[in-house]
């Protein structure tokens, strides 16, 4: 089968797409046939050697955390999916790889994703959808008429936190490039305004701040008021081991906490993103999509920041 790997960690360009021994389920795996799979924050992260000291120095390494795709076996244990369920789903993070024709998931990492969507659209939400659930619902506790502030509001996972705070009834401001502020006003921004030239001293205070950007963490944690929260979904990637160690110190010390996490959606989780995406709270936004020949641009599209949404990679 078709599949993209890389054989040492460095910049987009190090992908490749390669024929690969087909996957086989293990008892009780879903074969998926993938339609479609995005490209995450955390897959730039992996590749580019970022996390080296967490995901090793074996190679070559697969690529891929999140797709859409349809049924092809699933033994009686991985009921309710028969083949010809189009489902959504994640890899482990220790076992990237949704960058390929085939995949082998355990059931409890699917879910039928919504039939209004198409599999690009599909693909672009598992990770990020599940994110934003996560950071805000179940872990930050945003409640209606509080105020959410979202750092990187235009991008895959701040464009569905803009959406989710306002169907939660929350005042959202939204931090973003100057070119993307009216696209953050569209999607449900109350504020939209632009990183560039604002800092955190000219902001008020928040009762939830989703950091989708990981620099300085400690002069955004001082816009929070007493008891509030800010979900950090990335580390400061150019100093991980001190920004991790500060958000640690910020959960003992004071009453404004970081709480920085890796989500890890299950078939219940997925089954709530279908459920908003369905009541019309989480809509997919997709900047553009690629074939897999061509998934080391949509990686550069990435890095280079400035987008809206996802870039999502057409398998078949």
């Amino acid at each position: 089968m078709k599949a993209v790997v890389y054989d040492q960690y460095g910049g987009p360009e190090m992908l490749r797409e390669t024929s690969i021994d087909a996957s086989t389920p293990k008892e009780g795996e879903v074969l998926v046939r993938v339609h479609a799979t995005s490209v995450n924050g955390y897959d730039v992260a992996v590749r580019s050697g970022a996390l080296k000291m967490f995901t090793g120095r074996k190679f070559p390494k697969r690529i891929g955390v999140d797709f859409a795709g349809e049924v092809l076996t699933a033994a009686k244990a991985a009921s309710p999916f028969t083949p010809g369920d189009r489902v959504w789903g994640v890899t482990p993070l220790h076992q990237l790889g949704s960058a390929a024709e085939l995949i082998c998931v355990a059931p409890a990492q699917l879910a039928h994703y919504p039939i209004e969507l198409d599999p690009a659209e599909a693909a672009a939400l598992p990770v990020v959808g599940s994110t934003v659930i996560t950071a805000l619902r179940d872990r930050g506790k945003l409640e209606a008429r509080q105020r959410l502030l979202v750092r990187g509001a235009s991008g895959g996972v701040g464009s569905i936190a803009v959406q989710f705070g306002r169907a939660l009834g929350a005042h959202v401001t939204g931090l973003a490039g100057a070119s993307n502020l009216d696209f953050v006003r569209e999607i449900g921004a109350d504020e939209a305004l632009d990183y560039a030239v604002t800092a955190p001293a000219d902001l008020d205070a928040f009762d939830v701040i989703l950091d989708t950007v990981g620099s300085n963490p400690s002069a955004w944690r001082r816009l929070l008021v007493p008891g509030g929260r800010m979900m950090a979904i990335v580390p400061d990637l150019e100093h991980p081991l001190m920004s991790m160690a500060y958000i640690a110190w910020s959960r003992v010390h004071g009453a404004r906490r970081v709480r920085f996490f890796s989500d890890k959606p299950d078939t219940r989780l997925l089954t709530d993103l279908a459920d908003y995406v369905r009541n019309g709270a989480i809509k997919p936004i997709v900047d553009r999509v690629y074939p897999m020949s061509d998934i080391a641009e949509a990686h550069r599209a990435m890095e280079i920041g400035g987008r809206r949404g996802k870039q999502v990679i057409r398998v078949v």
